[in-house]
């Protein structure tokens, strides 16, 4: 069974979240404060985190930071982030550190679950349809493996989420062709229809952040205005 950690104060709804996804198959673990879910986070080792924003030592945005940090494959953990807040930056600047998707509340157990099925499917190394092996491709410095799941620049490996790996590798199999939003969203989907992402601006300028040499000239993921994406396929 795949274990799951909720790192949520409100225990009330901690232990419902946990009825619906135990019922699904799910092993999962409740943390009622920041710093007790990073311990358990590195105890545990889940497959993925239900990270609430609002907690009451830490908030859910520096336990993101920290789990980013940690060393090894506990960094990659996948964040799946439940906010209250309407404030719609709160969200954007989760995703900006790190969290491969968010969850507002009140939300739908059935709609939680889909995320964090997608979530997981992503992460997957090599989940892709095919199942068969890609050749990386290589633009300049820049190398993207899709079956080790990598990215690098010069030899230096670049920090991305799942979700964000998954949105370079289709704008970068398709160098040269511009790419709306829907598009992009639609070839990353897979084969469950998933409720996401508004947010796709916020992913691209991660992206440009880890591997364009200057993040205010791109030349790697360039933006056609009012159109979408397009990754240029001379570089360097």
């Amino acid at each position: 069974m795949t274990t799951l950690l909720i790192i949520e104060d409100d225990h009330r709804l901690a232990q419902m979240v946990g009825e619906y996804l135990t019922q699904s198959s799910f092993t999962v673990h409740h943390a009622s404060g920041g710093i007790q879910g990073l311990q358990m986070l590195q105890t545990l080792s889940p497959a993925l985190v239900l990270l609430d924003l609002m907690l009451p030592d830490i908030d859910g945005l520096e336990v993101c930071r920290r789990i980013r940090a940690l060393p090894g494959a506990l960094a990659q953990t996948p964040v799946l982030m439940l906010t209250a807040k309407g404030d719609p930056m709160d969200r954007i600047v989760g995703l900006e550190i790190g969290a491969d998707d968010y969850l507002p509340k009140p939300f739908e157990p059935r709609e939680l679950l889909a995320r964090i099925r997608a979530v997981l499917r992503r992460h997957q190394p090599g989940a892709e349809a095919s199942g068969t092996q890609a050749e990386p491709l290589k633009f300049g410095s820049l190398t993207i493996d899709r079956d080790a799941r990598s990215v690098s620049v010069h030899g230096k490996a670049c920090e991305l989420t799942s979700y964000q790996f998954d949105l370079l590798w289709v704008l970068a199999e398709r160098a040269g062709r511009v790419l709306s939003r829907d598009q992009i969203m639609e070839a990353v989907r897979g084969r469950e229809l998933e409720a996401f992402d508004r947010s796709i601006d916020v992913h691209m300028g991660r992206i440009r952040a880890a591997i364009e040499d200057d993040v205010k000239t791109p030349k790697r993921i360039l933006t056609v205005r009012g159109v979408g994406y397009v990754f240029a396929k001379q570089q360097d």
